[in-house]
């Protein structure tokens, strides 16, 4: 008659368990503060004492029916505190007359093999391996739990309502606010092949838009580049309607144009020309000599 497992570790088990599946299925909820949450452990808890107390009911009906010398072994073997227990079915070694009960009848050279039982511990981590692995799997197959795809979303739209509501309350830039900022590039790239791509070419070789490139301009409204791309997105050209006001239509905002302007001014000041041999447009417009400034 083998002693059972006390009642405290299944539930601490059962609290584990229950906590992994909520993350896996539920990280998001607040299922910490959700009474749903707490009143599933509070029934499962309830369940595995009922189920303590018949096996109590059976142990006590299995105890009557040993003789003394079986009863004393399950008493003894009761009173190893449970952790002892772990450890000793793990690094106990057998006596040499223990030995001879449980050895294997085969051997080769001289090497004989003993039938002993895994250690509980080795064995408890075997199956919940073997039940995460298939609850990984299926949480995995048919839900969003660990889907990188998903995770990347989730984080996307949390940044830009972030922003969003960042811009509610944050100053709107105009001409006379806006500002350069090499942490601007990368974003500017992007809105830039957004909304300019279309006529200015990739990189800013030009098409049917003139190259922004090199020194030639058509629209001369300031005298610092990065602010005069910042005036014509906000007013348009007055020489050509195609490029239309994108701040005053609603089409990107002031914080999007610094950002645009920034990434103008560096094609245009910080790299090379993209001339006519490399694919660029022809120059447009008069040569200028923009004041050494980017504010």
């Amino acid at each position: 008659m083998k002693t059972r497992t006390p009642i405290s570790i299944y539930i601490i088990v059962t609290i584990g368990l229950t906590i992994m599946a909520f993350e896996m299925f539920a990280q998001d909820s607040g299922y910490f503060t959700s009474p749903f949450f707490w009143a599933l452990l509070l029934i499962t808890t309830i369940l595995l004492l009922i189920m303590n107390s018949i096996g109590d009911l059976v142990e006590n009906e299995k105890f009557s029916r040993l003789n003394e010398k079986e009863r004393k072994e399950y008493l003894e073997e009761k009173n190893i505190p449970y952790f002892q227990k772990l450890w000793n079915s793990a690094f106990k070694k057998q006596s040499s007359t223990e030995e001879k009960d449980i050895i294997i009848d085969h051997g080769f050279d001289g090497i004989t093999e003993l039938d002993n039982s895994l250690p509980k511990w080795w064995i408890g981590l075997f199956y919940f391996g073997i039940i995460f692995c298939a609850v990984y799997l299926t949480a995995f197959a048919f839900t969003d739990y660990a889907h990188p795809d998903v995770e990347y979303d989730k984080e996307a739209k949390k940044i830009l309502a972030s922003i969003a509501e960042y811009e509610k309350s944050a100053p709107p830039i105009n001409l006379e606010t806006a500002k350069y900022s090499a942490d601007n590039i990368t974003e500017g790239e992007q809105l830039f092949k957004t909304n300019c791509v279309t006529c200015h070419g990739d990189g800013g070789k030009g098409g049917i838009g003139p190259n922004l490139t090199d020194t030639h301009w058509i629209n001369i409204q300031e005298k610092s580049l990065f602010k005069n791309v910042f005036w014509m997105l906000d007013n348009g050209s007055p020489n050509n309607p195609t490029m239309r006001p994108f701040i005053k239509d609603g089409t990107i905002t002031g914080r999007d144009a610094e950002k645009i302007a920034a990434y103008v001014y560096h094609i245009n000041q910080e790299t090379n020309p993209i001339t006519e041999a490399q694919g660029g447009a022809a120059p447009q417009g008069q040569e200028v000599q923009w004041e050494n400034t980017n504010e």
